[in-house]
């Protein structure tokens, strides 16, 4: 098993991530990591709805994400990790999964963030834990499609 890509992205499967990240990254199964939607039916079932024909889905928890893929549940698929959010992600490093790069596509405006780029708020929170995997090796993007620039998220975050 091989994480083909991962990606912190609030609308988890939608076009983009289904119709073109899916494919350019070589992925045949989606991962989606988050401990709400896990107990939520009709986000199941919304996700079930979005994935590409002839990929596989798999709907975990961040725990479970974590025990899956240290313990190579998904064999030789290449997967592609999404969270909804910077801490899931984070979590999930932390928890002791060998990731050494990540995505951030798609995070709405909530109280006290702050945009970043067109579809990328963040907030004090979020900067403080993207400082820290930065610090600890892992290389963060803010990359909407594939055909824009891989920069740093920081090169958004220093403006």
């Amino acid at each position: 098993m091989s994480i083909c890509a991962a990606r912190v992205d609030e609308r988890m499967i939608h076009g983009q991530v289904a119709m073109v990240w899916t494919n350019v990254v070589g992925a045949n199964r989606i991962l989606v990591a988050n401990d709400d939607v896990v107990k939520d039916d009709l986000k199941i079932e919304g996700l079930k709805l979005a994935k590409p024909a002839g990929i596989k889905l798999s709907i975990c928890s961040i725990q479970r994400a974590i025990e899956n893929l240290k313990n190579n549940k998904y064999g030789e698929d290449n997967v592609f990790l999404i969270t909804r959010n910077i801490p899931d992600m984070a979590n999930i490093i932390n928890g002791g999964v060998d990731l050494k790069e990540f995505n951030v596509g798609n995070i709405s405006s909530k109280d006290g963030s702050q945009q970043i780029k067109k579809s990328v708020n963040v907030t004090p929170k979020d900067i403080e834990i993207i400082k820290d995997l930065i610090n600890k090796g892992i290389k963060i993007t803010a990359q909407m499609v594939p055909n824009e620039p891989d920069s740093s998220i920081m090169t958004y975050i220093e403006k």
